[in-house]
């Protein structure tokens, strides 16, 4: 997928990639559709820095969780 274009769709696909990622326990209650396209660059931030590391300890994942949930809509 092509996310150099700030779009809703890439927005989505990076939240749900983030939320599987992440194995979110809260994944239901944040729904990619709840975000948006002007938030684009702050998502994409935190979805590299998802990609890059294959393990995440709990604060670490509550910080990210955390950081979602300021860019919802």
């Amino acid at each position: 997928m092509d996310l150099s274009q700030p779009t809703q769709a890439n927005v989505e696909f990076m939240i749900e990639a983030i939320k599987l990622k992440l194995r979110m326990a809260s994944g239901a209650a944040m729904q990619a559709s709840h975000f948006q396209v002007d938030k684009y660059e702050d998502i994409k931030d935190i979805y590299d820095m998802v990609n890059s590391k294959d393990k995440f300890s709990i604060s670490e994942v509550e910080a990210l969780v955390s950081e979602l949930g300021k860019l919802r809509g």
